[in-house]
C-alpha cells in the first residue's frame, strides 16, 4: 500500500459517543482519503469501541488497537508504533478537527518538515461555564508559551502533529512518569525542544473540543494537572536540564492572562468564571501538594524506622 502522508492517532477510554463524533469529523476532512489513515487505540474501556469503529470502516482507512489500561500517553505511543504515515497527527476522542485540519498541517510542514506543529484547541460547548473556564486557562497558557509563532514552547496533545521519525527519535510520550492525562504533552514538548527540533504554533490549525464538565470534573481535571506539574518538575530535576528557562513555568503569569481574557466573557458569566479561575488555581495547587506529600511522607517514615 502507498504510504499515507498522515497517521491520525486517537486514544480513547470509555467515551463511545464522543469517539463516534470524532470519527465522523475525521470523515469530513477535506483531504484525499488515500493520503491519511486513522488509528484508534482503546485504553481498555469497560465496553469495547469495536461497534463504533465498525460503522466508519467503509468511510475511513481505520485501525483499532487494544491495550491494557495505561493512560493516553501509552495509547498514543502504541498508535505511533503501528502508524505508516510520514507525519503523526494526534487528537482526542472528544475532539473534532476542523475540515481543513490536515490541509493546513500539510501547508505548514511544506516549509518546516522537521518541526512539531499544533494550533488552538477551541471549546465547542460555550454554554458550559466549566468548559469555558478551562478554555480561558488553555488560552492563557498558549498566550504565555507561544507568543511567537515559530518559537512555540507548548502544544496540546489533542492538536499536535510531528514527523514520525522525530517522534520515535525521542521515544514518544513518557508513559512512565505521566500515566494520566496531565503534563505529558508539556514534557513531550520540552524533550522535543531539548532534542534541537523546532516547534510552530499555527492558529489556522484548529481542533474543536467538546469536553462537558461539571464542578467535580472541573476540579478533578485541574487537580490532576497539578499532579502532572509536580512530576514534570521531578523529571526536569532527574534530567538535569540546567539550560531550561523555568521562568516560563510560572503559573502566576498565565493566571493573570486568564483574568485579562475574562474581560471577553459575557457579563452574566463573568462572576462565575472568575470564581472558577480561583478554583482552578486552588485545585492545581492541591494536586501538586498531594503528589509532593505522596513522595515525601513515605521517605520520612522510612527514615524514622
Amino acid at each position: 500500500m502507498t504510504q499515507p502522508v498522515f497517521s491520525i492517532i486517537v486514544p480513547t477510554y470509555n467515551r463511545a459517543r464522543q469517539l463516534a463524533a470524532c470519527l465522523e469529523s475525521l470523515g469530513r476532512l477535506d483531504y484525499p482519503r488515500n493520503r491519511f489513515e486513522v488509528i484508534v487505540v482503546d485504553d481498555e474501556s469497560e465496553t469495547s469501541p469495536q461497534a463504533v469503529v465498525a460503522r466508519f470502516r467503509s468511510w475511513l482507512e481505520l485501525t483499532l488497537l487494544m491495550q491494557p489500561h495505561a493512560g493516553p500517553a501509552g495509547a498514543r505511543n502504541a498508535g505511533a508504533a503501528k502508524a505508516r504515515g510520514r507525519f503523526l497527527a494526534f487528537t482526542d476522542d472528544d475532539c473534532a478537527p476542523a475540515p481543513d485540519w490536515l490541509r493546513t498541517l500539510e501547508a505548514c510542514f511544506a516549509t518546516a518538515p522537521n518541526h512539531a506543529i499544533g494550533g488552538p484547541t477551541i471549546n465547542a460547548l460555550p454554554d458550559n461555564a466549566y468548559a469555558v473556564a478551562s478554555q480561558l486557562v488553555l488560552d492563557a497558557m498558549f498566550a504565555h508559551y507561544n507568543s511567537h509563532r515559530s518559537q512555540a514552547h507548548f502544544l496540546a496533545s489533542n492538536n499536535l502533529a510531528v514527523p514520525a521519525d522525530g517522534f520515535h527519535a525521542i521515544s514518544g510520550f513518557d508513559a512512565t512518569f505521566f500515566p494520566i492525562a496531565a503534563a505529558e504533552d508539556r514534557d513531550f514538548c520540552e524533550r522535543w525542544l531539548q532534542h534541537g527540533c523546532g516547534m510552530i504554533y499555527a492558529r489556522e490549525v484548529r481542533v474543536f473540543h467538546a469536553h462537558s464538565l461539571t464542578l467535580p470534573s472541573f476540579c478533578r481535571q485541574h487537580f490532576n494537572r497539578g499532579r502532572g506539574a509536580f512530576w514534570l518538575r521531578q523529571v526536569r530535576a532527574r534530567r538535569r536540564w540546567g539550560g531550561l528557562d523555568t521562568r516560563r513555568d510560572s503559573y502566576l503569569k498565565p493566571f493573570s492572562m486568564a483574568l485579562r481574557l475574562l474581560r471577553q466573557a459575557h457579563w452574566r458569566q463573568a462572576p462565575l468564571l472568575a470564581t472558577l479561575l480561583i478554583m482552578w488555581r486552588a485545585a492545581n495547587a492541591a494536586g501538586f501538594l498531594w503528589e509532593s506529600l505522596s513522595l515525601t511522607v513515605p521517605r520520612i517514615l522510612r527514615a524514622q524506622r
